[in-house]
């Protein structure tokens, strides 16, 4: 019996081995800010776009073998742009095709690059974004980033990286979106 059980639990490891890793992530912060009308009667044009070379954000170096590349499985600027929209409009900020006031957002860099060794892994993330509006007589430029480090044993767990990284975003979109400049400023 007991090596029925050796036998079961020897599968099911190997079974594990050999199924497939994940080859998008889902980047869904859950950004949310209070319903305070702020920008009442304001209206601005909203772009966001991705200035990175290369969309991935996850990306797995080990060595003597080809780097892993994750991607979110939405286009990031999508998912940042649905995020700050959904919630300046929250506190009464009007999005719309064509405005006065322009927000351009800019993602400068956004990437989680795990080291994988043989017995451990360290990882190192980063998001840039750079947020630039204009009213028509001035400018505003202001830069956000979120850096972190970890390290651990064994191998890196995707579904971990993915929620530091859904983490990360979500507290540099709350800081984009309770800026006090930007809130000024507009």
């Amino acid at each position: 019996m007991p090596s029925k059980i050796f036998t079961l639990i020897f599968f099911i490891i190997a079974l594990s081995a050999c199924s497939s890793a994940p080859s998008h992530l889902i980047v869904a912060p859950d950004v949310a800010v209070s319903n305070h009308l702020i920008y009442e009667n304001k209206q601005a044009q909203l772009t966001v776009t991705d200035m990175r070379t290369s969309n991935h954000i996850v990306q797995i170096l080990k060595e003597d073998e080809a780097a892993t590349i994750l991607s979110s499985q939405e286009r990031l600027e999508n998912i940042i742009k649905k995020n700050l929209s959904d919630n300046w409009q929250k506190q009464g900020l009007t999005i719309a095709a064509l405005a006065a006031t322009s927000i351009n957002i800019n993602i400068e860099k956004a990437v989680i690059s795990v080291e994988q060794k043989t017995m451990k892994y360290n990882t190192q993330s980063e998001i840039i974004i750079n947020v630039t509006i204009n009213n028509g007589e001035q400018t505003l430029t202001n830069t956000f980033k979120n850096r972190g480090n970890s390290e651990g044993a064994l191998q890196a767990d995707i579904a971990v990286l993915e929620r530091d990284f859904n983490q990360n975003l979500n507290a540099l979109l709350l800081s984009i979106l309770n800026s006090k400049d930007i809130k000024a400023f507009l």
